[in-house]
């Protein structure tokens, strides 16, 4: 296989140049979103000092997600999904130069700062399910894995970026200007936007309020695959993911050194863009279920491994290969969801995906650091990992549709 076919697929960006603008935005305005978020971080731990405050932060950025996330989706499917994205990066916008206010004129109370926080993830809450019916709306069917990689490398790039560059700015211009920086970036995340077609559901509208909610989730307990494709991601992250036993590893096995533990952060990170910077000839292929569950099953093993090895470049090895499995994994699991899923019922499932994806890791680094605090770090790398593996041999086991070469056209609900 040449290395031309091996890089990541760029077809998307040749053959829609709505696509490709739509990108453009949405890569500099996840720029600025990490921006903010190391900025929030950094705003609310020189106000108070404090560690509880500090994971207020998270909690104000992930209530809103779990809470309203669903209802988001619902109401995605009954309407046109340009308008409400439109929308939804607007109130993200103003949230965003409201948060810019505040930090050039400073004395705001930490609540206050904390309200636009999860203010802003409620308007974030309803554009992901809109955004998430662009990809499969607006390129042929065999470029969505293709569509789905772009955005995954760019994410992950501007995951790597945007920290960075916020540490540097915050320190030179502050954090006004930080601020003001990300609401900037909607500007062009909505320029990228405006140019879409209309995209009212292909079928049936959703019903209004919980009866809607309740439709999207029976279709989730039904349709097999989607449903394994959900629980493959959940017993990667929930009985896996190992952010929250870094630094006691590092403090464990390489004597508690910073550049160690800053090194670990990042390896799975450029395991994945490398990972996703290579993988035209996977997304070529027609066989999402079979990757996504190779790419989990790897995750968990590197994870069993990283839990045994005491030298520390071979951690740091395996945190790349996991982080390159997951990579894949990822993008494999979404080209399932939205090209198994039907157009009317795409709003709500992508809600349920976005759901999964954010809290199953925050539930992944609880479940280590309470095994973690019971055991070990090894006790719960290794224990995780292995679960990892049984908990995807086993949704492979039951839901054979994951192993078929061709992804099928989306079922009737």
């Amino acid at each position: 296989m040449s290395l031309t076919r091996s890089l990541i697929d760029v077809r998307p960006l040749r053959t829609s140049p709505v696509f490709r603008r739509l990108l453009i935005g949405r890569t500099v305005s996840v720029l600025g979103s990490f921006m903010t978020m190391v900025t929030v971080m950094y705003q609310v731990w020189d106000m108070t000092h404090s560690a509880a405050w500090s994971g207020a932060v998270g909690l104000a950025q992930a209530l809103p997600l779990v809470g309203f996330g669903l209802f988001a989706g619902a109401w995605v499917d009954r309407a046109d999904r340009r308008r409400i994205f439109l929308t939804a990066t607007v109130g993200q916008a103003a949230c965003s130069a409201l948060l810019a206010v505040q930090g050039f004129t400073g004395h705001v109370p930490v609540a206050a700062v904390l309200a636009l926080v999860a203010a802003q993830s409620s308007f974030g809450a309803l554009g992901a399910p809109a955004a998430g019916v662009f990809v499969p709306r607006l390129l042929p069917k065999d470029q969505v894995a293709a569509g789905l990689a772009l955005n995954q490398i760019t994410g992950q790039s501007m995951m790597l970026l945007g920290p960075a560059l916020a540490g540097v700015l915050l320190g030179w211009l502050g954090i006004g200007t930080c601020y003001l920086l990300d609401t900037l970036s909607f500007a062009l995340s909505f320029y990228g936007a405006f140019g879409l077609p209309s995209l009212p559901p292909a079928g049936e509208p959703s019903r209004a309020g919980l009866h809607g909610v309740l439709d999207g989730l029976r279709f989730l307990a039904g349709h097999r695959v989607v449903r394994g494709a959900l629980i493959t991601d959940l017993a990667a992250t929930v009985l896996s993911f190992p952010a929250s036993l870094f630094p006691l590893v590092n403090a464990e096995r390489f004597g508690d050194h910073p550049r160690t533990l800053g090194l670990f952060l990042s390896a799975m990170a450029v395991g994945g863009i490398g990972a996703t910077a290579l993988s035209g000839s996977v997304t070529r292929l027609a066989r999402p279920g079979r990757v996504m569950l190779c790419g989990a099953a790897a995750w968990g093993a590197a994870l069993v491994l990283f839990g045994m090895s005491t030298d520390p470049w071979t951690c740091l090895g395996l945190l790349v290969v996991a982080g390159a499995a997951d990579a894949l994994s990822v993008v494999s699991r979404s080209t399932i969801v939205q090209t198994r899923t039907p157009d009317a019922l795409l709003g709500r499932v992508t809600a349920a995906e976005t759901i999964v994806g954010q809290a199953g890791p925050s539930l992944g680094n609880v479940r280590g650091g309470l095994v973690a605090g019971w055991t070990s770090s090894a006790t719960a790398l290794i224990s995780g990992g292995l679960l990892c593996l049984l908990a995807v041999a086993a949704v492979g086991a039951t839901t054979p549709e994951l192993r078929d070469r061709a992804t099928p056209q989306p079922d009737v609900p």
